[in-house]
């Protein structure tokens, strides 16, 4: 059993299955509210509603192209044409992309390898030491909490064309939930920032090193299960893995972290 899985399961066994999330929130069959600092591998960062992305997808669903035919909010192959995906890419990246879409994280990275093998980066928001401008090929997690299942290569216009596979087909109304999913991350770029973060340093500094919204443990590898299970106790979801950092919870009252501040865990 994996990370994910056996958290998933020990939420289960102690506060029955999840019934309902909003925003950094997830309230279980038993009546339990847990604060969400895993958030979907990052997915998740702007809440676990979907807001106007949930809005979209249902528009353009009623609409009933759900085909693999092109539309306004699907990539063309080769990026012949700018779709409505595309140009959110390019706004979020503050520069010109051409984007192909795959459904597995090995596919989506070797692909943007093949033609950037030195210039190449996982997408992270809020990452003020990078210039998104100038890397070469992008591979961006779509803030969306229901889209594991999808990455985006984004691509300078200059590099050639990619041979196939050259992206796969995903239908118009995923493509438009994940297009205003992509906008809302640009305006909350511009509207969080440390002041949202740092109020809660006064608990979290104690075992996590905070870089803007991430929060990379101080924990030893060796007892970093140990201090998941702990903080789930207290109320709190982090980062099953240990490379991948936890997310400090926007909007969240500071009170969500006295369980834990009463209860400390050893390190």
């Amino acid at each position: 059993m994996n990370e994910i899985s056996q958290l998933a399961s020990e939420i289960t066994q102690r506060f029955g299955v999840i019934k309902r999330a909003r925003g950094c929130y997830i309230y279980t069959a038993k009546g339990v509210r847990l604060t969400d600092l895993y958030q979907e591998h990052g997915r998740a960062i702007l809440g676990w509603g979907g807001g106007s992305a949930f809005t979209v997808l249902k528009n353009v669903l009623s609409r009933g192209i759900t085909g693999s035919y092109d539309t306004d909010f699907t990539p063309r192959a080769g990026g012949s044409a700018k779709s409505q995906l595309s140009r959110a890419v390019s706004t979020l990246l503050a520069s010109e992309r051409v984007v192909y879409v795959y459904s597995s994280r090995n596919a989506a990275l070797k692909a943007a390898l093949s033609l950037f093998p030195e210039n190449t980066s996982f997408y992270r928001p809020w990452a003020l030491d990078t210039d998104w401008r100038s890397v070469g090929a992008v591979v961006i997690e779509p803030p969306l909490p229901w889209t594991s299942f999808m990455w985006i290569v984004a691509v300078r216009p200059e590099a050639p064309e990619l041979q196939e596979p050259a992206g796969e087909r995903f239908s118009a109304p995923l493509c438009a939930a994940v297009t205003r999913a992509l906008y809302d991350m640009v305006k909350a770029l511009q509207e969080r920032s440390e002041k949202d973060w740092f109020i809660y340093d006064t608990v979290l500094t104690r075992y996590w090193t905070r870089k803007g919204p991430y929060l990379y443990p101080k924990i030893a590898e060796s007892r970093y299960p140990d201090f998941v299970l702990h903080c789930l106790e207290q109320g709190l979801i982090i980062s099953p893995e240990y490379n991948q950092p936890s997310i400090v919870p926007f909007g969240a009252d500071r009170g969500v972290f006295r369980k834990l501040e009463a209860h400390p865990f050893t390190v």
